[in-house]
């Protein structure tokens, strides 16, 4: 679920949804009929709702989001595995019983921060650039690449060692005349 900041659009009261007896959910605010999916596409898109009992009006949002991940896992999708369920149900009734929920939500928590900083990275690393960018990049990797070969950084450096070649060839030439 996205997390909702400062410095993002302010957040919405919940909806309110009231579930009937004959198990029909309505959405208060559209004013109409809505199905599991319907609530389950509200978290992706980071709407709140709670859903309270038509007649009770006790609050069974719960249970109705536990609905909503057995319908996904009934679907196919198995976002859960099997060994963290055991590990679950193994949790209710023992002593940490309490103290993992607020573990599970810092965790979930943490791990919706972290995919949202990945996609953040993602697309600034994969936004296009201008032409003018790219023609500037490629113009500086080309002299990199070429200082990087070239045996001699400068003109003057080159003709600094012909010249000290010419000089020794005459010495040498000399040498010989002498011999």
């Amino acid at each position: 679920m996205p997390d909702q900041t400062a410095e993002s659009k302010p957040v919405k009261p919940p909806v309110v949804v009231k579930k009937y007896a004959n198990r029909r959910l309505y959405n208060t605010e559209s004013s109409s009929y809505v199905t599991l999916e319907d609530l389950a596409q509200m978290v992706r898109a980071g709407r709140d709702f709670v859903v309270y009992d038509a007649k009770s009006g006790d609050d069974i949002t719960r249970s109705v989001l536990t609905q909503i991940i057995v319908e996904e896992e009934a679907k196919g999708s198995h976002l859960l595995p099997e060994s963290f369920l055991r590990q679950l149900i193994g949790f209710y009734g023992d002593s940490l019983q309490g103290v993992l929920p607020r573990y599970l939500e810092a965790t979930m928590t943490g791990f919706s921060r972290q995919q949202e900083e990945m996609r953040r990275g993602m697309e600034q690393a994969l936004r296009p650039f201008s032409l003018e960018e790219i023609s500037q990049r490629n113009m500086q990797m080309m002299e990199r690449a070429m200082n990087l070969f070239s045996p001699f950084q400068g003109r003057s450096e080159l003709d600094a060692l012909k010249s000290e070649n010419a000089a020794l060839k005459a010495e040498l030439s000399a040498l010989k005349a002498k011999g």
